[in-house]
């Protein structure tokens, strides 16, 4: 028995198999290189390695296979089997370079992706581009590309647009498949409450809750959960803040001009249809070089959206949770949704901004700043 999950977390996971106690491997296909449609799927491979039925009948499974023995008929008798190798990844560069097609640039991505992880993720990057660059609709070369840029974006390597990005090339990956389950999921798991399916990790609390009460330690998650991920499927579009009010009305703020707290934007999905609706993910990084960090004994991280005519936002003013010691310096996260107006067109910019108050280098200064940051929404009609 050998599982295969299509995910792009391996640690979640593995959460999930020590949560149910489940007892066979589970390997990790990030960049889904089975080519999987959909999922859950059946493979019977014989002792030979030969496929010998998708989706069988589980009910005659037993009798058809599992208490058979296969002869190694499709098989040339001249030839062994062979054992599987790490692949050449510079024989593979070569014949990519070679033949320059979609196929073998994307083969060298899959190979770097899945052999040389984190370390050579930007060679998979450049290999994926290629590809796209011979075959700008290789659905595969995007999705695969998609998943790179975002384990780029979870790494000390990370570029402020990575999530953004990633989220692009899925979006053009599903435009060229829209019934491929696998793409769309990645999307719908950060995308807005109305286009989810179901909430896909809200198992999550409940699985370390359970493995704690049987004594042990659960699966730690390297990349923490964001809100769209846990959130169930919405049915409709309410606004829970009827008076929200915002927090610097009159702009007397002083501006953080010295860039002491760095912020990220992504827009999922990039562009809707008009009266549609985006989840909009907001990061705000304490700068590192200027020794930034937070101050945590004044007023908690406040975010304003000001929004143009017919649009709304849910919710309008979010606080972010403040952290355990007087100053911290993580990454602070933010998500909200927002509604197109029905006339919309075009790219319509929303009016957001940032109120916090941090500090400079240790024992520093600590102000109270106000930071302005444009989120810009593409409506298609």
């Amino acid at each position: 028995m050998l599982g295969i999950a299509q995910e792009q977390h391996p640690d979640r996971c593995r959460l999930f198999a020590q949560w149910h106690q489940l007892d066979w491997p589970i390997l990790h296909d990030p960049i889904n290189i089975m080519q999987v449609r959909g999922v859950p799927i059946e493979v019977a491979i014989d002792e030979h390695g030969i496929v010998r039925s998708l989706r069988p009948n589980l009910k005659t499974f037993e009798e058809e296979f599992l208490d058979k023995s296969f002869a190694p008929d499709g098989v040339e008798p001249s030839r062994k089997p062979r054992k599987a190798t790490r692949p050449d990844l510079v024989a593979l560069r070569r014949r990519a370079e070679k033949s320059h097609s979609s196929e073998a640039w994307r083969g060298l991505g899959d190979a770097l992706v899945l052999w040389g992880g984190l370390a050579r993720i930007n060679d998979a990057i450049n290999a994926y581009t290629q590809a796209l660059y011979v075959k700008p609709g290789d659905g595969d070369a995007h999705f695969r590309l998609g998943v790179c840029y975002r384990i780029r974006y979870e790494s000390q390597q990370r570029m402020p647009t990575d999530f953004q990005t990633a989220v692009n090339h899925w979006t053009q990956s599903r435009a060229l498949e829209p019934n491929q389950y696998i793409w769309r999921r990645r999307i719908e798991q950060y995308g807005p409450r109305l286009t989810k399916p179901y909430p896909f990790y809200d198992w999550v609390e409940t699985a370390s809750r359970d493995i704690r009460a049987r004594g042990d330690r659960p699966v730690e998650l390297r990349v923490l959960l964001t809100g769209s991920e846990i959130a169930s499927p919405g049915r409709s579009f309410d606004t829970v803040e009827r008076n929200a009010k915002p927090p610097d009305p009159q702009d007397r703020i002083l501006r953080d001009t010295q860039s002491l707290i760095l912020t990220e934007v992504t827009v999922v999905p990039p562009h809707v249809k008009p009266g549609g609706t985006v989840r909009v993910h907001v990061t705000l990084r304490p700068n590192s070089e200027r020794k930034a960090h937070w101050n945590n004994e004044a007023e908690p991280l406040k975010l304003w959206i000001d929004l143009p005519p017919g649009w709304k936002a849910q919710p309008q003013l979010l606080i972010a949770p403040q952290g355990n010691q007087p100053e911290t310096s993580e990454p602070r996260h933010l998500e909200f949704e927002v509604r197109a107006a029905a006339d919309a067109s075009g790219i319509s910019k929303l009016a957001a901004y940032a109120l916090y108050y941090v500090c400079e280098d240790v024992g520093g200064t600590c102000r109270f700043l106000r930071q302005n940051i444009p989120i810009a929404v593409t409506v298609d009609k």
